[in-house]
């Protein structure tokens, strides 16, 4: 971000100063005199007796860089925003909590929402004023910052009944869509009814759902693999597979450096919003593995290696954990240092492979997309128009030419481009985003049989548990050797969800013992006694406004939804039907909701996928490390068999395991040999030493 000018050569600082978020540091120089959330920003508004001005983003949103050049470091904005309100800034990765409620109040508000978030609300944190990104002055039929901010100083001075009676209409509609709707018990019927309206607007000819913004939403696919898994739907299958093919051809991946930008803005998946999110690549990822664990394909496995490359390359921390995000900006400019003209290239490269690039990555002299910036920008997205097998047509050359070829030009043009300004990173590790990576690693490790995934997960695991697991409490945000901000329900079902299959990818019980530390405490703090469910927030936390219940699956999987399935896995992993009983307790807390808009809640369906069933509980009793142990482990590995649970126990060390669950005492191999324990509704199965016995029991096909 652009320095503010200043009147004199010292530095000016704002309240922001000793903040550790990078969002909230980038606007500590602002004339703007912003406050961080909290008291003394309150305090100042009531005794002040002025409106509150919160603004809401994160450090690699392209809209709060525009508005900050444009406005926040405009020292004549920033005398009307200090006269009029007390201006408080929200790194909204730092603080979900403050973000869903004033995010869902600006949807009720307007129909919409976004970052950079506006909000303009009453002493008493209530919000009567709504919007996104606005410009400095108005025009175009839209109002401007500066005329916003004078027109609610006018509303402020002269009509403040109705600003606050605005604000408690606003608190009574966000109360009421906090609350749940019981209902019945979930079943099949409610997933043909998902499968069928995801369907309904699947993208036939490219890929992905809807028609204009494509979004990855990796957890409709992971919702369409089990569903084929269930039923055998072939366009089930279909729609994951057309997805990720487009999608990895498509602009919106980085074909040089690897790591999926945020969404595309067309739907063909060529002009991306050039954000890297970690979430992100942890979710497409773990789609990208399970695939390829469903179909065999190569090309699926492919694509998450390359991803994983990437995040450890550039998001790995030197403790082990994982940043947050790379900006869509560099020197200002959206996606600059993505693009290229075929001038660029055509300097690089030589003649063969400039006609090969031009081919493959579909690089034009007119460029191959309007930037938006300017019409003779000439400026082209890799991307890929064709597969191996079309391109073996056209270029005439065989699959490993090809690809030996890629690597060549890819590696050329992947150097040259380190040399540019790379764009910001935000470098601040957040526990809910890192316990995804987490998830995301240890499934590759298992599925891939790679022990340098399960290695970067394990660093990653013990970081979040050495650093910011505090008594019984999971902190939020680490950065520059602070732990910081109270964990939220994300926090923990996530890193919950990431324990669980880092212990399957190498069956160490530290690693389920945390997971049910996690879970213990998670139950105490945020469970809802009356309505079932969690919120958001711990029952001790700081009060916000509203203690939100949040289900809806949107970039990522909602708390409760990764909750759900994590009580179900645990509950059979350790015997404990109660756990299972709070999950079905959810299920009913939530259904009326999901019944309506199915769609929004894929994840939460995944888990009512493992409560219908089929699933399965498997014991594998052997040494740690022996050819039959491995073997039968593998096996399990590589057949994609989503609905199960399974607990390793080392017949040369069996003590910690047994303390899991009673039945585990019980459980020996046979004459030596590893032994497969399958369990399934209810009833367990006569034991076996034989891989394909253990494989036709648990109904691989």
């Amino acid at each position: 971000m652009k320095s503010p000018e200043r009147s004199t050569s010292k530095t000016v600082y704002n309240h922001l100063k000793d903040e550790k978020s990078p969002y909230l540091i980038q606007h500590a120089t602002n004339p703007v005199d912003w406050y961080p959330w909290g008291e003394e920003a309150f305090e100042k508004t009531r005794n002040e007796d002025k409106p509150v001005f919160l603004s809401i983003g994160y450090s690699t949103c392209h809209w709060c860089h525009v508005m900050a050049h444009e406005s926040f470091e405009n020292h004549e904005v920033a005398a009307l925003l200090n006269n009029v309100f007390v201006a408080v800034k929200v790194d909204r990765e730092e603080r979900p909590d403050i973000d869903g409620i004033y995010m869902t109040a600006c949807q009720i508000m307007t129909g919409t929402g976004g970052w950079p978030l506006t909000i303009i609300m009453t002493p008493d944190k209530k919000p009567f004023f709504a919007g996104t990104y606005f410009p400095r002055e108005s025009g175009f039929g839209a109002i401007g910052l500066k005329d916003l901010i004078l027109n609610v100083q006018d509303i402020w001075n002269d009509n403040r009944a109705e600003a606050l009676n605005s604000g408690d209409q606003i608190f009574k509609a966000l109360q009421d869509v906090s609350k749940t709707r019981k209902g019945e018990y979930l079943d099949e019927k409610v997933l043909e009814k998902t499968y069928d309206e995801l369907s309904k607007v699947f993208d036939d000819d490219n890929g992905g759902f809807g028609d204009f913004q494509k979004f990855p939403t990796p957890h409709n696919l992971m919702f369409l693999l089990r569903y084929w898994k269930r039923t055998g739907n072939k366009h089930a299958l279909y729609m994951v597979t057309k997805t990720l093919d487009s999608m990895a051809m498509g602009g919106i991946y980085d074909h040089l450096g690897f790591g999926f930008h945020r969404y595309s803005v067309d739907k063909y998946w060529l002009v991306p919003h050039f954000e890297k999110m970690l979430y992100d690549q942890a979710l497409i990822a773990l789609i990208y593995t399970e695939t390829f664990q469903a179909t065999g394909k190569a090309k699926y496995k492919k694509i998450a290696e390359e991803i994983f490359q990437y995040v450890i390359r550039d998001m790995k921390s030197p403790e082990g954990a994982f940043y947050s995000a790379e900006d869509a900006d560099s020197e200002g400019v959206e996606g600059k240092f993505y693009v290229w003209t075929a001038k660029e290239i055509n300097e690089i490269l030589d003649d063969d492979e400039v006609e090969f690039v031009s081919v493959v990555y579909d690089v034009k002299d007119e460029g191959n997309f309007n930037d938006g910036y300017s019409q003779t920008s000439k400026n082209n997205i890799l991307n890929m128009k064709h597969d191996i097998n079309e391109l073996k047509d056209i270029l005439k050359l065989s699959r490993s030419e090809i690809e030996d070829k890629i690597d060549t030009v890819r590696d050329k043009l992947y150097k040259e481009r380190e040399k540019r300004i790379h764009p910001h990173k935000d470098d601040k590790i957040l526990t809910d985003w890192n316990g995804l990576i987490i998830a995301s690693l240890s499934k590759a490790s298992q599925v891939f049989n790679e022990k340098k995934y399960s290695d970067a997960s394990k660093d990653a695991a013990d970081f979040i548990l050495n650093k910011l697991l505090s008594r019984d409490r999971l902190m939020h945000r680490y950065r520059d050797g602070d732990a910081g901000i109270t964990g939220n329900l994300d926090d923990y079902s996530f890193m919950i969800w990431g324990l669980l299959e880092l212990y399957n990818a190498i069956f160490d019980i530290k690693y389920l013992n945390a997971a049910i530390k996690l879970n213990d405490i998670l139950l105490k703090y945020f469970w809802d006694v009356d309505e079932f469910g969690f919120y958001f927030t711990a029952a001790d936390g700081e009060k916000v406004l509203i203690r939100e219940k949040k289900i809806y699956d949107s970039a990522t999987p909602s708390g409760n939804s990764v909750e759900m399935l994590n009580l179900i896995q645990i509950a059979r992993l350790t015997e404990n039907p109660e756990l299972e009983a709070m999950a079905v307790d959810m299920e009913t807390s939530f259904s009326e909701n999901i019944k309506r808009v199915p769609i929004g809640y894929t994840y939460f369906l995944t888990a009512v996928d493992f409560k219908v069933g089929p699933s399965f509980e498997i014991v594998i009793v052997g040494k740690t490390g022996a050819p039959d142990t491995l073997n039968m482990l593998n096996n399990l590995n590589q057949h994609y068999i989503p609905n199960k649970v399974i607990i390793f126990k080392d017949t040369d060390n069996p003590g910690d395991v047994d303390k899991i669950a009673e039945f585990l005492k019980l459980k020996g191999n046979i004459d030596g040999m590893a032994t497969a324990y399958v369990c399934a509704a209810g009833c367990c199965k006569i034991p076996t030493t034989d891989v394909d016995e253990m494989l036709k029991l648990l109904d691989v096909r």
